[in-house]
């Protein structure tokens, strides 16, 4: 009997795949990090928090 051949294509694909979901969650993890230490958002006046409460809570008309 003939030995069967054996694909050679699945298993490239999945390390394709892999690989490229490894990369993604790499790249997720380094711009979560570059997010936190540039935090461009600073700290608010009681103000603005109420002009944003406002703005959130009613609906456009």
């Amino acid at each position: 009997m003939a030995e069967k051949p054996k694909s050679v294509l699945l298993p490239i694909v999945a390390a394709a795949v892999f690989a490229g979901l490894g990369r993604m969650v790499l790249q997720k993890i380094r711009a979560d990090r570059a997010a936190r230490k540039t935090n461009v958002a600073g700290p608010l006046d009681e103000k603005t928090r109420a002009w944003i409460s406002e703005v959130v809570r009613t609906p456009r008309q």
